[in-house]
């Protein structure tokens, strides 16, 4: 049962990252982003790990996305969408896109780490208290670090976005 849930929400999570890059419009790819995020947290949810799972939601889903499409709703993205494209060059990648596709599939079908086997799921409820302990001792630094390159990303948008006064 579960391996048929995973096989579901995979399948989604792949067909949606393909309308991530197949998409025309900017807002559509955006949120077919949040439906692959939303995709991903159900399969931290299937692997016993809610708390990760709530975490993709409310940082990806929530922050981010309203971020991104904060900023494809302030910048007029349409021009730079036609512009960024040019006649003809879509089949070099499409060909690279298939071929990486036909490789990863037989380097997951050949590999001897995905078996049939159920994984072993630590109950308990110190698993969060270990979890901030650690990521606000050991790794205060690189959390800070995020936090600042996000800030960043928000200003460039902001300065981005902002109309030039004439």
């Amino acid at each position: 049962m579960d391996q048929g849930f995973f096989l579901l929400f995979a399948t989604v999570s792949v067909i949606a990252a393909l309308m991530v890059v197949v998409a025309r419009n900017p807002v559509h790819s955006a949120l077919a982003l949040m439906a692959c995020f939303l995709q991903v947290s159900a399969i931290f949810v299937l692997l016993g790990a809610p708390l990760l799972a709530a975490i993709q939601i409310f940082v990806y889903v929530g922050a981010i996305m309203v971020l991104f499409l904060f900023v494809i709703m302030m910048i007029d993205v349409r021009e730079a969408v036609l512009q960024r494209f040019l006649p003809g060059g879509n089949l070099p990648a499409l060909v690279l896109l298939v071929l990486l596709g036909v490789e990863m599939l037989v380097l997951v079908l050949r590999s001897p780490r995905f078996s049939v086997t159920e994984p072993v799921v630590a109950r308990g409820g110190d698993e969060i208290r270990q979890l901030s302990t650690t990521l606000f001792s050991d790794y205060l630094l690189p959390f800070e670090v995020a936090s600042v390159i996000l800030l960043a990303a928000l200003i460039g948008a902001i300065v981005l976005a902002r109309k030039e006064s004439s």
